[in-house]
């Protein structure tokens, strides 16, 4: 390139600012061209190239201060830390697919702090026929428990899919959705209780507790999982309290509140 190009159009063919490239200079990336005879300095084409290696470095997420070691090595060395380059810069586009798949998944309030599997229980739940507010309910047990005993989610999707493979206790469920707004003393309270007592002992595996209460020592964490939403409902409160009994009686072993 015969004279060479002036400082604003070495920016505009780097697609970089004039500012940038005097950053460039006083950092020591890229020299300073001499000025001619007008007193301009002229960018050559192997200013021009350097430019760029620069910007793209930069732009791919290189420190301003490890640039010029870079571009000055040997070709060997070149490629290694090019490579290494590579690999960072995959892990960050990596990151960012990550965040912006959890923006997409701000449009469903369940998908934000829910996996993939939980949300499919959710969605199973109200093709079983619970209304959107029972599925509301159940999606914040289901957060509440991933907040308290993240170890044991895994163990407590498993248990909530067995649990809709049970006709007869997805059946008492809706039942138990039915009488929240009766009296406490109601005597079809005892008669619900009475019967989600037996069916748990009648299949066990619903009575399964997740491995971070295996200990039956935490009864806060048990409380607040086992009795959420009590305080707004208590027909529901004296339910879960009369099943909690009736299986204690059997010999179930229950955390004590």
């Amino acid at each position: 390139m015969v004279g060479g190009v002036t400082i604003g159009q070495a920016a505009a063919f780097a697609n970089i600012t004039i500012k940038t490239i005097r950053h460039y200079h006083r950092l020591g990336l890229v020299d300073e061209p001499h000025r001619d005879s007008s007193g301009y300095r002229r960018y050559s084409s192997s200013d021009l190239l350097r430019l760029v290696q620069v910007r793209t470095l930069a732009e791919s997420g290189v420190p301003l201060s490890e640039i010029s070691a870079l571009l000055d090595a040997d070709p060997q060395r070149f490629a290694a830390d090019l490579a290494e380059v590579k690999r960072r810069l995959t892990e960050r586009i990596e990151e960012l697919i990550t965040r912006r798949d959890l923006l997409d998944r701000l449009a469903n309030g369940d998908r934000t702090l829910l996996p993939d599997r939980a949300c499919a229980l959710l969605d199973r739940a109200a093709g079983l026929g619970f209304t959107p507010d029972e599925v509301a309910a159940y999606r914040e047990g289901m957060v509440l428990t991933r907040a308290l005993i993240p170890d044991g989610f895994d163990d407590y999707l498993t248990k909530a899919e067995h649990a809709l493979d049970d006709t007869r206790f997805v059946d008492l469920n809706k039942q138990c959705w039915a009488a929240k707004d009766l009296d406490p003393d109601d005597p079809r309270i005892e008669e619900l209780a009475t019967a989600l007592a037996d069916r748990f002992l009648a299949n066990p595996a619903l009575l399964a507790i997740p491995n971070g209460l295996q200990a039956r020592t935490d009864a806060t964490r048990y409380g607040l999982l086992n009795h959420h939403g009590e305080d707004q409902a208590p027909a529901m409160a004296r339910l879960t309290t009369l099943v909690e009994a009736k299986l204690r009686s059997a010999g179930v072993d229950i955390p004590h509140q």
